[in-house]
């Protein structure tokens, strides 16, 4: 597990390098949306765009949702997560969503967009702001990460909303992320990476030996303040049938306060714009 404290700044550099080019990705597949194209053709765009800049490996393979499943509506099994060939439309949101690993660096990140004018989006996209600050402020409270989740909860009521992340398996709101070190084959099985599952498989065992886990839910493994090392957060909320969601590494050091990767994030600088306007 790569340590947040303990990492050389080189490293938090590369894994910052590909956040970015990860989420560069999913800005440029965007820009080429048009009414017409399914899911599973941007999810390709996406792939093709990565793997052209020297991306070598997957934690996952990239995802598209369309519609009504930026919001996992009607989600039942782990299969509905694939891109299908869902069409879009004009007004229609999307997520593009993708884990590249390069060099044993790896970042997963989410990004919501939409084809047009949807006031319903924009105005969930205003209110995902106040998560990222939520959250970074109750880690540095050093509360546990089960009542963080629960207060995201109280957050999603308030504003009228509905948490979506916790259709994702374990109902996960967040996963650590550690530098992928492995002498298995580039294989991806079922959507994902084998060596990154074979590291994420290594670090529940440590993790559950000291009563903790690598992945942030609402159970009892994650009553415990945030454990030092690089968190790829991603609360994703939901009103009928819109969805948005932001997804990218908080670092959370040995020592000292825990602060986001990266402030230069298209979702982030659209909130700056707001607040200035």
């Amino acid at each position: 597990m790569v340590s947040a404290g303990a990492a050389d700044p080189a490293d938090l550099a590369k894994f910052r390098e590909l956040q970015q080019l990860a989420y560069a990705a999913a800005q440029s597949v965007a820009q080429t949306l048009e009414p017409g194209v399914t899911e599973q053709q941007a999810a390709r765009r996406v792939r093709a765009y990565l793997l052209d800049r020297g991306v070598q490996d997957w934690f996952h393979t990239p995802f598209a949702w369309f519609g009504e499943r930026t919001a996992f509506r009607g989600f039942r099994t782990p299969l509905q997560f694939f891109p299908t060939r869902r069409r879009l439309t004009e007004g229609m949101p999307f997520i593009l969503d993708c884990a590249p690993v390069r060099e044993g660096y790896v970042a997963d990140i989410g990004y919501a967009g939409c084809l047009g004018t949807n006031r319903l989006y924009e105005q969930l996209m205003g209110d995902l702001a106040e998560y990222r600050a939520l959250i970074l402020t109750r880690v540095n409270d050093r509360v546990p990460l089960r009542q963080i989740y629960r207060d995201v909860d109280a957050l999603i009521a308030r504003q009228g909303y509905d948490n979506r992340h916790r259709v994702y398996p374990g109902r996960v709101i967040a996963h650590q992320v550690s530098r992928v070190r492995s002498r298995l084959p580039k294989v991806v099985a079922a959507g994902f990476g084998i060596r990154s599952i074979q590291t994420l498989v290594g670090d529940l065992i440590v993790e559950r030996m000291h009563h903790r886990s690598p992945l942030w839910a609402d159970g009892e493994l994650s009553n415990h303040p945030a454990t030092p090392g690089l968190w790829a957060v991603e609360p994703h909320i939901g009103f009928r049938d819109v969805g948005v969601k932001f997804e990218e590494i908080l670092v959370v050091p040995e020592v000292g306060r825990a602060y986001w990767l990266d402030d230069d994030l298209p979702h982030v600088r659209r909130w700056h714009r707001a607040l200035a306007a």
